[in-house]
């Protein structure tokens, strides 16, 4: 398998996929009955990490929790008019072990998926979620002072935060996972991370789970950092994260951690030892569709930007093709692939699919392709997959004004890539509803006493110019509005 500088990863929705293929061949489907050929496209896609979302085992408590929670039936019912109770199984975040739900085959399933991927090439990710366990977690009983503990106050005056749970041991009340700016989720229970012990034994978990597949992604990763958990919870605790993943990594020294992660914390948990952190502030500039807050935003340190996940829509997010206009999505695209890092991708957004799923869902939603997203990705992935986009050297580019008083050069986004080879390309985004012009000053001091051809890998505009005049004056564009190019020069 290689290990590409700029890697890209597909998330799939396990239950959901497989509850698909079952409709489609007709009977029940497991890890092992996913075809050969499902496996080989996504390898030629160009992958290097598919995330199977939601393997783990859930407990019953949570399966009722989540049929019964009035505002998330609301959402379901929103996906699927007809709904009906056995679409709902559960969030695949309320874990009762870190075992292949039964559903999805037996334990050894997991070791033939990851085999599989690696025949082709390609790395299995997994969930890791360390702020909380579902409910009826067998820690509940065996452990439950692995569990953040409640008062009767507490419960009486924060029911949406606090449960009472009858145990062997008589009646405790404990706390129900949580950020400290939401309310609990209530189908979990909030781990203790100042009890050493449960930070020994989460450890132990990780070691048995990196065994079967070779990166996670954790959830909420942010969330047991010692200063938010004394935040949220006002108890101090030692720093975990940088003790899990040097145990994991002396055992498996290329295993990859990538965190969710949120509120300017991304930094930190990359000096705490995670390979990738979710670049969810570049999705919120992108959205907010301002020019000059996404260009700023590649000003950061080269090597923060290597380990920053980039994504246009995850199983949190709201569609891509739901929250940017068809337009505005291709550009933001352009923008979030060809830069550096782990590029993500979400199932369905290669088709434009529209509908969200909730984590809480096993059913297929069937959905209209958008046939110009689908040609649009196709051809982007065939040209990420080129080594000049895995392995080159990325840097920012310098806009300038076209002409005095031309305010539209700030409109523009663009990147140089070059490898070892020399080959060299631009991807370029007017990043504005309007048409703009700009002179793109070019990086490299060699070009002079050549003709290049500048080739549009993305569409099919071709420009010949001298390299003086791109050394002096630099390349001269006019664009319309969310235009993009990706010029190879030749």
């Amino acid at each position: 398998m290689s290990n590409y500088r700029y890697p890209s990863l597909y998330q799939i929705n396990t239950r959901v996929w497989l509850s698909q293929l079952s409709a489609q061949l007709g009977r029940s489907v497991t890890l092992d009955d996913i075809p050969d050929p499902e496996l080989d496209q996504l390898a030629n896609l160009g992958f290097d990490w598919i995330y199977f979302l939601s393997v783990w085992q859930t407990g019953e408590i949570g399966r009722k929790v989540s049929r019964s929670n009035p505002i998330w039936l609301a959402e379901y019912q929103a996906t699927f008019p007809d709904l009906q109770e056995a679409d709902i199984c559960g969030s695949g975040f309320a874990i009762s072990n870190y075992a292949l739900h039964q559903s999805l085959g037996t334990p050894e399933a997991l070791t033939r998926l990851r085999d599989r991927l690696h025949q082709r090439g390609m790395k299995l990710m997994l969930d890791f979620v360390p702020n909380h366990t579902a409910i009826d977690h067998p820690w509940v009983s065996t452990h439950p002072d692995y569990y953040v503990s409640g008062t009767e106050a507490q419960l009486a005056q924060q029911p949406q935060n606090y449960i009472n749970l009858e145990l062997s041991q008589g009646a405790t009340i404990f706390a129900y996972g949580r950020d400290p700016y939401f309310d609990g989720w209530v189908d979990t229970l909030q781990l203790n991370y100042g009890n050493p012990e449960l930070q020994s034994s989460l450890i132990n978990e990780l070691l048995k789970i990196s065994q079967w597949c070779d990166g996670l992604r954790c959830d909420m990763a942010m969330l047991v950092l010692p200063e938010i958990f004394q935040k949220t919870w006002g108890i101090k605790i030692v720093s975990f994260w940088e003790k899990a993943i040097g145990k994991i990594k002396a055992s498996y020294p290329d295993f990859t951690f990538m965190a969710e992660v949120y509120w300017d914390l991304e930094w930190k948990l990359q000096q705490q030892g995670f390979d990738y952190t979710y670049d969810k502030r570049l999705y919120d500039r992108l959205h907010h569709q301002q020019a000059q807050s996404v260009r700023d935003h590649f000003k950061a340190d080269l090597s923060y930007q290597q380990k920053s996940t980039r994504f246009l829509e995850n199983h949190d997010e709201p569609r891509a093709a739901t929250a940017f206009p068809n337009n505005v999505h291709q550009a933001a695209a352009i923008v979030t692939f060809f830069c550096s890092g782990l590029r993500f991708f979400h199932q369905g957004q290669l088709q434009g699919w529209r509908t969200k799923v909730s984590v809480h869902l096993c059913r297929f939603p069937e959905q209209l392709v958008n046939p110009n997203l689908q040609r649009f990705y196709h051809n982007l992935l065939q040209v990420l997959n080129q080594d000049l986009f895995r392995q080159g050297n990325w840097q920012l580019l310098q806009a300038n004004p076209a002409w005095e008083g031309n305010w539209t050069w700030s409109c523009f986004i663009a990147f140089a890539w070059q490898n070892q080879d020399g080959k060299r390309a631009i991807a370029v985004v007017n990043y504005a509803p309007n048409q703009s012009q700009c002179y793109l000053k070019m990086p490299w001091s060699d070009l002079s006493n050549s003709i290049y051809q500048l080739r549009d890998l993305m569409g099919t505009v071709e420009y010949n110019r001298s390299g003086e005049s791109l050394l002096t004056s630099g390349l001269y564009l006019d664009m319309p509005a969310w235009g993009y190019h990706v010029f190879e020069l030749l």
